[in-house]
């Protein structure tokens, strides 16, 4: 295990005591020795903070990935910003429910995070407070935000009870646009 915890130790320090639940930090590596570190924080307001932290060790912001998850029935967004610190991959992921809608930029600690969070706004239509330019991206102004909420997972799509049902309804959508 104590090969696994490769990393900055006041970092993972720092972090997970942004992630009140037992179960929050997580840390794994791969088959080739490449270490990760997991961190559920709490809420997404301490994301700040959490990136305050890796940008302060010399940190730097790789990518982020948006997604829906679903517990008890409840549809959730989540987003997982993903670092890298010294060859160590650092996860920090936020759940945006009810209570906490929305996420806090980090853009005024990482400046490449803009496009990252622009492309969350306009594709997943998930609200990013504070952010110095919401402006598009790509998408035209006419289209939804959030429109790869709407898009169809592959392994439903090919499911054939469901197949038939989802061109009748496209279907019926484009007539009544006609």
């Amino acid at each position: 295990m104590q090969e696994i915890i490769k990393g900055n130790a006041a970092v993972i320090e720092g972090l997970s005591a942004l992630c009140p639940e037992a179960d929050a930090v997580h840390h794994s590596a791969d088959s080739f020795g490449n270490a990760f570190h997991w961190f559920r924080l709490g809420t997404p307001r301490t994301l700040p903070e959490a990136a305050g932290l890796l940008r302060d060790a010399g940190a730097r912001l790789c990518m982020t990935t948006a997604y829906n998850r679903r517990q008890l029935s409840e549809p959730m967004q989540e987003v997982c910003y993903h670092f890298e610190l010294e060859g160590v991959i650092y996860n920090l992921t936020v759940t945006l429910n009810g209570e906490w809608p929305t996420v806090p930029s980090i853009t005024p600690l990482f400046a490449n995070a803009d496009w990252h969070e622009r492309e969350m706004m306009e594709l997943y239509g998930i609200s990013v407070t504070g952010h110095p330019n919401p402006r598009r991206l790509f998408l035209d102004e006419e289209l939804d935000a959030g429109i790869l909420n709407e898009a169809v997972p592959l392994s439903i799509m090919m499911n054939g009870a469901c197949t038939t049902d989802l061109w009748e309804r496209i279907l019926k959508e484009k007539g009544a646009r006609s």
